[in-house]
Protein backbone atom coordinates (compact mmCIF):
# COMPACT_ATOMS: atom_id res chain seq x y z
CA UNK A 1 0.00 0.00 0.00
CA UNK A 2 1.38 3.42 -0.66
CA UNK A 3 2.01 5.92 2.13
CA UNK A 4 0.40 9.11 2.29
CA UNK A 5 3.03 11.92 1.85
CA UNK A 6 3.44 14.95 4.51
CA UNK A 7 1.47 17.14 2.37
CA UNK A 8 -1.02 14.92 2.25
CA UNK A 9 -1.34 14.23 5.29
CA UNK A 10 -2.00 17.89 6.27
CA UNK A 11 -4.51 17.54 3.63
CA UNK A 12 -5.98 14.62 4.93
CA UNK A 13 -6.43 16.41 8.69
CA UNK A 14 -7.90 19.96 6.92
CA UNK A 15 -10.40 18.05 5.11
CA UNK A 16 -11.50 16.63 8.39
CA UNK A 17 -11.79 19.75 10.50
CA UNK A 18 -13.61 21.59 7.52
CA UNK A 19 -15.87 18.54 7.30
CA UNK A 20 -16.93 18.79 10.55
CA UNK A 21 -17.03 22.35 10.65
CA UNK A 22 -18.97 21.89 8.21
CA UNK A 23 -21.53 19.36 9.89
CA UNK A 24 -21.96 21.46 13.00
CA UNK A 25 -23.54 24.07 10.86
CA UNK A 26 -25.98 21.61 9.24
CA UNK A 27 -23.95 21.90 6.06
CA UNK A 28 -22.36 19.29 3.59
CA UNK A 29 -19.00 19.52 2.47
CA UNK A 30 -17.87 18.46 -1.07
CA UNK A 31 -15.04 16.96 -1.82
CA UNK A 32 -12.70 18.74 -3.66
CA UNK A 33 -10.34 17.53 -6.60
CA UNK A 34 -7.15 16.04 -4.59
CA UNK A 35 -3.97 14.09 -5.01
CA UNK A 36 -4.85 10.35 -6.59
CA UNK A 37 -4.31 8.92 -3.37
CA UNK A 38 -7.41 10.04 -2.25
CA UNK A 39 -9.53 8.23 -5.22
CA UNK A 40 -8.32 4.81 -3.42
CA UNK A 41 -10.02 2.61 -1.44
CA UNK A 42 -8.63 2.59 2.33
CA UNK A 43 -9.87 2.34 5.76
CA UNK A 44 -9.49 5.23 7.80
CA UNK A 45 -10.44 6.62 11.59
CA UNK A 46 -11.13 9.82 12.56
CA UNK A 47 -10.22 10.20 16.15
CA UNK A 48 -11.29 14.04 18.23
CA UNK A 49 -9.93 14.82 21.85
CA UNK A 50 -10.62 17.68 23.79
CA UNK A 51 -8.27 18.43 26.12
CA UNK A 52 -6.51 15.30 25.84
CA UNK A 53 -10.10 13.44 26.74
CA UNK A 54 -11.33 11.25 23.79
CA UNK A 55 -14.24 13.02 22.24
CA UNK A 56 -15.01 11.09 19.23
CA UNK A 57 -13.62 8.38 17.07
CA UNK A 58 -15.70 6.69 14.07
CA UNK A 59 -13.95 5.08 11.07
CA UNK A 60 -14.36 2.59 8.45
CA UNK A 61 -12.03 -0.20 9.06
CA UNK A 62 -11.82 -1.80 5.65
CA UNK A 63 -11.34 -0.43 2.05
CA UNK A 64 -14.85 0.28 0.89
CA UNK A 65 -14.77 3.75 -0.07
CA UNK A 66 -12.51 5.88 -1.77
CA UNK A 67 -10.22 7.82 0.56
CA UNK A 68 -11.65 10.92 0.59
CA UNK A 69 -14.72 10.25 0.48
CA UNK A 70 -13.98 7.93 3.78
CA UNK A 71 -12.65 10.61 5.87
CA UNK A 72 -15.26 12.61 5.18
CA UNK A 73 -17.81 10.41 6.51
CA UNK A 74 -15.45 9.37 9.60
CA UNK A 75 -14.99 12.94 10.85
CA UNK A 76 -19.02 14.24 10.56
CA UNK A 77 -19.40 10.67 12.30
CA UNK A 78 -16.95 10.92 14.84
CA UNK A 79 -18.40 14.33 15.54
CA UNK A 80 -21.95 14.01 15.57
CA UNK A 81 -22.74 10.29 15.54
CA UNK A 82 -20.56 8.32 18.09
CA UNK A 83 -23.10 6.91 20.45
CA UNK A 84 -20.62 7.35 23.30
CA UNK A 85 -20.96 11.61 23.33
CA UNK A 86 -22.97 14.32 22.32
CA UNK A 87 -23.01 16.53 19.09
CA UNK A 88 -19.83 18.24 19.23
CA UNK A 89 -21.07 21.94 19.30
CA UNK A 90 -19.36 24.98 17.57
CA UNK A 91 -18.53 26.08 20.62
CA UNK A 92 -16.13 23.12 21.40
CA UNK A 93 -14.81 23.29 17.57
CA UNK A 94 -11.35 25.56 18.56
CA UNK A 95 -10.37 22.77 21.27
CA UNK A 96 -10.29 20.25 19.15
CA UNK A 97 -7.46 18.11 18.80
CA UNK A 98 -7.85 16.07 15.36
CA UNK A 99 -6.36 12.73 14.33
CA UNK A 100 -6.49 10.77 10.97
CA UNK A 101 -5.50 7.54 10.84
CA UNK A 102 -4.85 5.91 7.41
CA UNK A 103 -5.49 1.97 8.12
CA UNK A 104 -3.71 -0.99 5.77
CA UNK A 105 -6.32 -3.57 5.00
CA UNK A 106 -6.58 -5.83 8.10
CA UNK A 107 -5.09 -9.23 7.77
CA UNK A 108 -5.49 -12.43 9.56
CA UNK A 109 -3.51 -13.29 12.45
CA UNK A 110 -1.68 -16.04 10.76
CA UNK A 111 -1.05 -18.17 13.97
CA UNK A 112 -2.56 -20.81 16.24
CA UNK A 113 -4.48 -18.42 18.97
CA UNK A 114 -2.38 -19.21 22.09
CA UNK A 115 0.55 -17.97 20.34
CA UNK A 116 -1.37 -14.80 19.23
CA UNK A 117 0.37 -11.98 22.11
CA UNK A 118 3.50 -12.97 20.50
CA UNK A 119 2.44 -12.02 16.85
CA UNK A 120 0.93 -8.66 17.67
CA UNK A 121 4.07 -5.70 17.56
CA UNK A 122 2.27 -3.32 20.25
CA UNK A 123 2.82 0.28 18.31
CA UNK A 124 2.41 -1.14 14.74
CA UNK A 125 -0.60 -3.26 14.59
CA UNK A 126 -4.24 -2.22 15.48
CA UNK A 127 -6.49 -5.27 16.44
CA UNK A 128 -9.84 -6.29 15.13
CA UNK A 129 -11.25 -9.09 17.10
CA UNK A 130 -15.01 -10.75 16.26
CA UNK A 131 -16.31 -13.94 16.79
CA UNK A 132 -19.46 -14.88 18.82
CA UNK A 133 -21.38 -12.26 16.89
CA UNK A 134 -19.67 -9.29 18.00
CA UNK A 135 -16.37 -7.62 16.68
CA UNK A 136 -14.55 -4.99 17.76
CA UNK A 137 -11.23 -2.53 16.92
CA UNK A 138 -8.56 -0.46 18.60
CA UNK A 139 -6.32 1.78 17.05
CA UNK A 140 -2.47 1.00 16.76
CA UNK A 141 -1.70 3.85 18.89
CA UNK A 142 -4.08 2.79 21.39
CA UNK A 143 -1.97 0.51 23.40
CA UNK A 144 1.24 2.55 23.46
CA UNK A 145 -0.98 5.42 25.20
CA UNK A 146 -1.88 3.29 27.86
CA UNK A 147 0.89 1.24 27.82
CA UNK A 148 -0.54 -2.26 27.64
CA UNK A 149 1.48 -5.30 27.00
CA UNK A 150 0.63 -7.25 23.55
CA UNK A 151 -1.72 -9.87 26.12
CA UNK A 152 -3.32 -6.37 27.47
CA UNK A 153 -4.01 -4.93 23.72
CA UNK A 154 -5.73 -8.19 22.55
CA UNK A 155 -8.12 -8.73 26.17
CA UNK A 156 -9.02 -4.90 25.57
CA UNK A 157 -9.88 -5.33 22.23
CA UNK A 158 -11.89 -8.10 22.90
CA UNK A 159 -13.73 -5.91 25.72
CA UNK A 160 -14.47 -3.40 23.23
CA UNK A 161 -16.51 -6.26 20.87
CA UNK A 162 -18.23 -7.03 24.39
CA UNK A 163 -16.66 -10.17 24.87
CA UNK A 164 -14.35 -11.66 28.07
CA UNK A 165 -11.10 -10.56 27.84
CA UNK A 166 -8.90 -13.91 27.21
CA UNK A 167 -11.52 -14.42 24.24
CA UNK A 168 -8.56 -13.94 21.86
CA UNK A 169 -7.19 -17.80 23.24
CA UNK A 170 -10.53 -19.08 21.23
CA UNK A 171 -10.38 -20.44 18.01
CA UNK A 172 -13.63 -19.40 16.80
CA UNK A 173 -12.69 -15.82 17.31
CA UNK A 174 -11.21 -14.31 14.76
CA UNK A 175 -8.21 -11.58 14.81
CA UNK A 176 -7.02 -9.41 12.11
CA UNK A 177 -4.18 -7.24 12.53
CA UNK A 178 -3.76 -3.32 10.11
CA UNK A 179 -1.25 -0.80 10.82
CA UNK A 180 -2.12 2.64 10.27
CA UNK A 181 -0.44 6.33 9.38
CA UNK A 182 -1.30 8.72 11.93
CA UNK A 183 -1.88 12.24 10.53
CA UNK A 184 -2.64 14.93 13.44
CA UNK A 185 -3.58 18.34 13.90
CA UNK A 186 -3.36 20.01 17.22
CA UNK A 187 -5.69 23.05 18.84
CA UNK A 188 -4.06 25.99 19.66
Amino acid sequence: MEMLTPEEGRTAVRLARNAIEKAVDGKRTELPVRSPIFGEKRGVFVTLKRQGRLRGCIGLPYPIKPLGDAILEAAVSAALEDPRFPPVSRSELADLDLEVTVLTPPRPLDCPPEERPGCVDVGKHGLIVSGLGTGGLLLPQVPTEYGWSSREFLDQTCVKAGLPPGCWKRADVAVQTFEGQIFEEKAV
